[in-house]
């Protein structure tokens, strides 16, 4: 037995990047290859390997903590055998630099015309099988853009066919053109030269969606309707639900009728549940199934987990789910595909104030609900003023698939729907 320095490799461009999860422990046994920690940097998250069969003996590192090349991950107790000699790290690191090159020469002899501009270095650090790798060389996709949806960001052949579906590819002249209108304007002076600042990392789950909601504000023409929705009577069913049991009063959020009550739409108006993935080719995609996507405010930053098959289940359903799903969202425990697939979404400001808002949409979707906070309001009703209460909308469309009338129809469909007797039958 000898004590082996196990430290970071060479592994590109990865520079003081956060360690995100140790996967061993001291005391065990480990072999060649096997994984001990992920590191993650704003592109991709990479699982750093063994160099040696062996023991743990002293782990070097936590969660959180900050490792370029070179840092020590651990002690092992490596195993000396005919068929594995102890190596140098230097000699470890000097294999995977070649390991690297090679990958990058296949890089450059596979490239295609469509005009991406790769980070070879980093090629060979994406999370993802040789068969995923090899299919995003052919279609000259640089594999660093894309956010896979298996565990650490592992990219499957079906985010990379996702990705090359929800990407505009623009030619090189009409890149350099974009360029140059997008060039980022530099601040002067700094902001310390005013007073006093700090400085903060940005959170991991807003990095993460700042690229999403960037593809949609910029790709989709968004228009907004606002209206608004008279729930007097749900609201009035829903303060006199009681568990029929214990007598006590259910505790059901609004937001269970209004997805119902979207779903009901959302089968009389079918484009409202579309994507136009391949709107140059002049197709766009009916979804058949019902899962409407609820943005949750967590301290990490915006989350859209999915309500799935929101028309088969009843109102008490989806009231308990929501509040699993909100809590997975706030506890970083939800998984990553429960963020896809969506129909529709909705967000809603209604638990905190306001009243009207412009939502963006969640791409690839082609809508989104906006909801804020009901009032009650005196209202013209048959030639008198009544009191009633109001639910404030605001319906964020894709003009391309979807013009103003039809998303006028829509709001009136989705109000008769919140509104008189309609509450009674969701909750049957």
């Amino acid at each position: 037995m000898s004590t082996i320095e196990v430290k970071v490799p060479n592994i590109g461009d990865f520079k003081n990047v956060e360690v995100i999860e140790v996967l061993v422990k001291e005391g065990q046994e480990v072999k060649k290859n096997d994984a001990l920690i992920t590191i993650e940097s704003d592109k991709s998250s990479v699982e750093i390997p063994s160099s040696h069969n062996g023991k743990i003996k002293s782990l070097k590192l936590n969660v959180g903590d900050k490792v370029s090349e070179g840092d020590k991950i651990l002690d092992l107790e490596a195993e000396s055998s005919n068929e594995e000699k102890t190596e140098p790290q230097e000699k470890v690191v000097a294999k995977q630099e070649t390991i690297v090159a090679k990958e990058d020469k296949k890089i450059s002899d596979q490239k295609t015309s469509v005009p991406i501009n790769f980070d070879n270095k980093n090629a060979s650090m994406v999370l993802a099988s040789p068969k995923a790798r090899k299919f995003a060389r052919e279609l000259g996709i640089d594999i660093n853009q894309i956010v896979g949806s298996e565990r650490n960001n592992r990219v499957t052949e079906e985010d990379i066919k996702y990705f090359v579906a929800s990407r505009t590819f623009k030619n090189e002249k009409s890149e350099i053109i974009e360029e140059k209108k997008t060039k980022k304007i530099v601040q002067e002076y700094s902001h310390s030269e005013f007073g006093e600042i700090e400085i903060k990392d940005i959170p991991r789950v807003k990095k993460l969606a700042s690229n999403y909601l960037m593809n949609s504000w910029s790709s989709i023409p968004h228009v907004t309707n606002h209206d608004e929705a008279d729930i007097t009577e749900m609201e009035d069913f829903r303060s006199s639900l009681t568990d029929i049991y214990t007598g006590e009063k259910k505790k059901i959020t609004p937001l269970a009728f209004i997805i119902k009550a979207l779903v009901a739409s959302l089968k009389k108006f079918p484009s409202f549940n579309s994507s136009i993935d391949e709107i140059e080719n002049g197709k766009m995609t009916l979804k058949k199934y019902f899962h409407i996507g609820i943005a949750v405010d967590t301290p990490h930053g915006l989350m859209v987990p999915k309500i799935r098959n929101a028309d088969n289940k009843s109102i008490s359903t989806i009231s308990k789910e929501l509040k699993e799903v909100s809590d997975l969202c706030k506890n970083l425990k939800i998984d990553k595909k429960e963020l896809f697939g969506g129909s529709m979404t909705i967000t809603s400001l209604g638990g905190i104030g306001g009243s009207f808002f412009t939502p963006i949409i969640n791409f690839p979707e082609v809508a989104i609900l906006g909801i804020g906070k009901s009032e009650k309001k005196q209202i013209y009703i048959n030639n008198k003023f009544e009191t009633r209460t109001m639910l404030p909308i605001s319906l964020s469309y894709d003009h391309r698939i979807i013009d103003g009338a039809e998303a006028a129809r829509f709001n009136n469909d989705l109000k008769e729907n919140l509104g008189k007797n309609f509450a009674y039958k969701l909750a049957v």
